[in-house]
């Protein structure tokens, strides 16, 4: 039988992410005792109240083709949740409903993205930003960030690196993977640079709204001179603990909106109508229901900080949102033990995994070749006995 995969495939790097996670399940199935901080998925259970709705929905039957963006009833709730949380003024002809946010990614770069164009990639960000500038054939441009400065970017920064073909940035805030937040100061500085090139545009990935450590949530399209330059992505997974209805949406300009709903009725159609139904009641409900998830996080985050501070050699920022830590842990580099030689952020993600037995992502996935970046979306237990392993492993590294 012959084989051709085409080029595009070829070219297109697997997610590291969902690479590690399939990893730590095929040695889990071996009988090793892999801990793996690598997904990133709340580890609650959907609120009774979505799953009633979504039963609902059944009994109701929502199970007919709904419309490609969208049911009307689903938009209308979330502009009405992007007014109460956000301030920001939409009206359903703005909102596309997709299949997960990472749907609504793609529909935007597709829509607004030519081949050779570029795309701005503040670094780190999360692993597909990358990979959506590749199937679109755009040229990613990585404007690298430090710990030392909680893994912004800067106005100097953004300014530097517009040009004629600059079309479009993409970040997220709260930040996979360093749970970096931006306040409303910084956004506005940045909006100062964004206003000064009218034919480029920003996605603002806001799926970790809800997990956020820091207080008000700030979201880059509520700045009156940018608004008509910036594309708003949240969905329910993270905040709700639906990571399993794959159910996203954007907020845009309207001709931005009908292009992603002239994209989508292509690739998939309509989002899945239990969902939509589901996705609703999460939309409409008060953010305070989902308030307990969000406080465990934070003692998680304090708690795995602690157990890593009594690592020599790790170099910590500390998280203001999300459910990750992203340590520097470059003065590992060059040190070995045994038959384990360590030179890059890659070599330290596979030295733990086979020494330590704990699995989580080199900081070369998300554009920071000095990081790794681990998860604390799981049990206290599981964190000390994951932080003891790595601090084990480490300490033998000379």
């Amino acid at each position: 039988m012959s084989v051709h995969v085409s080029n595009r495939i070829q070219n297109l790097s697997e997610s590291q992410t969902i690479a590690m996670a399939a990893k730590s399940r095929e040695l889990q199935a071996q009988g090793i005792d892999i801990i793996s901080l690598s997904l990133g998925e709340p580890d609650f259970d959907t609120p009774e109240f979505i799953k009633e709705a979504a039963i609902e929905a059944i009994k109701n039957n929502y199970s007919h083709y709904p419309p490609v963006p969208g049911y009307m009833d689903v938009r209308e709730a979330i502009c009405a949740k992007f007014k109460r949380d956000n301030n920001l003024e939409f009206t359903p002809a703005n909102i596309v409903v997709s299949t997960g946010a990472k749907q609504s990614l793609m529909n935007v770069v597709l829509s607004i993205v030519n081949p050779g164009e570029e795309i701005l990639l503040p670094a780190p960000y999360w692993v597909s930003y990358q990979a959506m500038a590749e199937i679109a054939e755009a040229k990613a441009v990585i404007i690298p960030t430090d710990i030392e400065h909680d893994f912004k970017i800067t106005p100097k920064q953004l300014a530097e690196n517009l040009n004629n073909n600059t079309r479009l940035m993409i970040f997220s805030s709260p930040c996979n993977p360093s749970g970096s937040v931006y306040t409303m100061e910084e956004l506005e500085a940045l909006a100062e640079v964004i206003a000064t090139k009218k034919d480029f545009f920003v996605i603002s990935d806001e799926i970790y709204e809800l997990i956020n450590f820091s207080g008000k949530h700030a979201s880059l399209g509520t700045i009156e001179k940018i608004k008509d330059q910036v594309i708003t992505v949240n969905g329910v997974a993270k905040g709700f603990a639906m990571t399993g209805w794959r159910l996203g949406y954007i907020g845009a300009p309207e001709w931005i909106a009908k292009a992603c709903t002239k994209i989508q009725g292509q690739f998939t159609s309509g989002a899945n109508t239990i969902a939509q139904m589901a996705a609703k009641a999460a939309v409409e409900a008060d953010p305070s229901v989902t308030r307990h998830m969000q406080d465990t996080f934070l003692k998680r985050r304090d708690l795995m900080l602690n157990e890593l501070r009594k690592i020599d050699g790790v170099k910590l920022n500390v998280p203001q949102g999300a459910f990750y830590i992203f340590p520097n842990i470059s003065s590992f580099f060059g040190k070995s033990f045994e038959n384990y030689k360590i030179e890059t952020a890659s070599d330290v993600a596979l030295y733990l995994l086979e020494e330590a037995k704990v699995a989580l992502v080199t900081g070369d996935a998300f554009g920071n070749p000095d990081c790794i970046r681990l998860s604390y979306a799981t049990s206290d237990e599981i964190l000390i006995k994951a932080a003891n392993r790595i601090k084990t492993a480490l300490d033998k590294l000379q």
